[in-house]
């Protein structure tokens, strides 16, 4: 029997459970004892913004470090909740990759899905209504319309607490 092929899964994660949720699915739906998967998890660091007040004061030197260190400090935890569920909730020989960029989680995300040639790419959705989605727009829509590999959005159930789903 010949080897199965390896699939890159690619999971955009954030503060939200719904992407969570997301990871969790996959692990349960798509990856396969005998598979050679790796999942990439992605996480976008926001931008950050240059505040000033009406006099024209901007943060002080320090002020932006204690910015970004908070910031690479969210990465890291969102990160590594992520990778600690690959480790419970997956085959233990799941292959497990990380990408951190900064700017628009949009732009990073079909940016990273075409530069690693993602076999697939999972996303959580926000259940955003119609008026909140106008305005905010929706970055599993976006990135389902710009990159060139399927995209998986897994909606969390809203009555139920279980991430296993169904096969």
């Amino acid at each position: 029997m010949a080897d199965a092929k390896e699939r890159k899964i690619l999971v955009a994660v954030d503060e939200g459970l719904e992407s969570m949720y997301a990871l969790s699915w996959s692990l349960h739906n798509l990856i396969s004892q005998t598979s050679n998967d790796t999942i990439i998890l992605i996480y976008a660091k926001p931008p950050r913004t240059v505040y000033t007040s009406p006099d024209g004061y901007l943060f002080s030197p320090d002020m932006l470090a204690s910015i970004d260190k908070c910031r690479n400090d969210l990465a890291s935890s969102i990160i590594e909740k992520a990778k600690n569920m690959c480790r419970e909730q997956g085959d233990n020989e799941v292959k497990v990759e990380v990408i951190i960029e900064t700017g628009d989680p949009r732009d990073v995300i079909c940016q990273a899905a075409d530069k690693i040639h993602a076999d697939v790419l999972v996303m959580g959705s926000h259940g955003y209504g119609l008026i909140k989605r106008a305005f905010l727009g929706s970055v599993s829509n976006h990135c389902a319309q710009n990159v060139k590999c399927p995209v998986l959005i897994v909606k969390k159930p809203k009555s139920s607490s279980s991430a296993t789903g169904t096969k």
